[in-house]
């Protein structure tokens, strides 16, 4: 088996056998111009560490260049994006700061999010407030670049030889967004013990209890497991029946129950395929308990304790 990736000009490949590697690089000379770069170590600002035991992604170098660009190197590190305390709104009536100077400063976090699960949800929920941002704000912000500085050699990594068991976790807080009252659903998608794809998202609409909530986390956790189920087909691998875990049982039985009943007359139909993906065995719900719910680092804030240890599942360690 060959793989690759093109992205405009640059391209990465692997393959099964060292000779098929040879054989295309050969090929791509032939045909255009270019150079071999060798085994890969840095791609689309990605620092890549290939051992024996695993593969190791990090982007240290970037935030080394975050904290120095945005004038951070002197401040007192911290060990969480996001204080338990923290309570953004629209207009605290605290003084406004640059536009420019903030929404760049969003920017260049949004960038570093690729690799750095652990301050998606803090970011996302800052990236909120970018057209009329507030002295608040920023300081939300600040702190998440001097949790970086603490967490500078935090790296997303890959085992080795893993099982290919695709799961999904879903979960969403209720009413903890001040502005609109609309929730954030929060999905990390692992392939065995690896993380490979995560989102956090403000849903459309305001719901109405949190077994509404809770079942369109999972209904928009659903799609990219789908996704990633098709890639492996087209691979010859078989998933079978994918399992998502969510720490709200009302949800789980919304999700089996075909009957249309009062708690989910409010939800907005584009989510009932959700129910119909169930019923054809492609997608299973299953509980977890709340405090073992890896999803919630997506959507609400933690403990210094509950953070640290959701982080070492999502697979974040320290690296060199």
């Amino acid at each position: 088996m060959l793989i690759v990736q093109v992205y405009v000009d640059d391209i990465i490949f692997g393959a099964t056998n060292n000779d098929l590697c040879d054989d295309f690089s050969k090929l791509m000379r032939n045909e255009f111009e270019m150079s071999m770069m060798g085994e890969l170590n840095f791609f689309l600002g990605l620092k890549i560490k290939q051992t024996l035991t695993g593969t190791m992604i990090h982007q240290q170098k970037y935030v080394k260049e975050l904290i120095k660009r945005f004038g951070m190197e002197s401040t007192k590190p911290i060990d969480t994006p996001i204080s338990p305390s923290t309570r953004l709104v629209e207009d605290d009536r605290s003084p406004s700061v640059e536009e420019k100077l903030y929404r760049g400063m969003i920017r260049s976090l949004l960038y570093l999010t690729a690799s750095r699960p652990d301050i998606v949800f803090s970011v996302g929920l800052s990236a909120r407030f970018q057209s009329n941002p507030k002295e608040t704000h920023l300081k939300a912000v600040k702190r998440i670049l001097r949790y970086l500085k603490d967490a500078l050699d935090l790296a997303l990594w890959c085992p080795r030889g893993c099982n290919f068991d695709l799961i999904g976790h879903a979960d969403a807080d209720y009413t903890i967004f001040l502005v609109d009252r609309k929730n954030t659903s929060g999905m990390p998608h692992f392939l065995g013990p690896c993380l490979v794809s995560w989102a956090t998202k403000k849903q459309h609409s305001v719901a109405m209890s949190t077994a509404e909530v809770e079942y369109v986390a999972a209904a928009s956790c659903s799609p990219q497991l789908l996704w990633i189920r098709q890639q492996l087909k087209d691979f010859c691998i078989n998933t079978g029946c994918i399992p998502i875990f969510c720490d709200n049982t009302s949800a789980i039985n919304i999700a089996k129950d075909p009957c249309q009943h009062k708690r989910t007359k409010d939800i907005d139909i584009r989510h009932h395929f959700f129910r119909d993906i169930i019923e054809k065995g492609l997608i299973l719900m299953n509980f977890c308990a709340t405090d073992r719910q890896i999803a919630n680092i997506f959507t609400k804030v933690l403990s210094r304790e509950q953070f640290e240890r959701n982080r070492l599942e999502l697979g974040m360690i320290k690296g060199t």
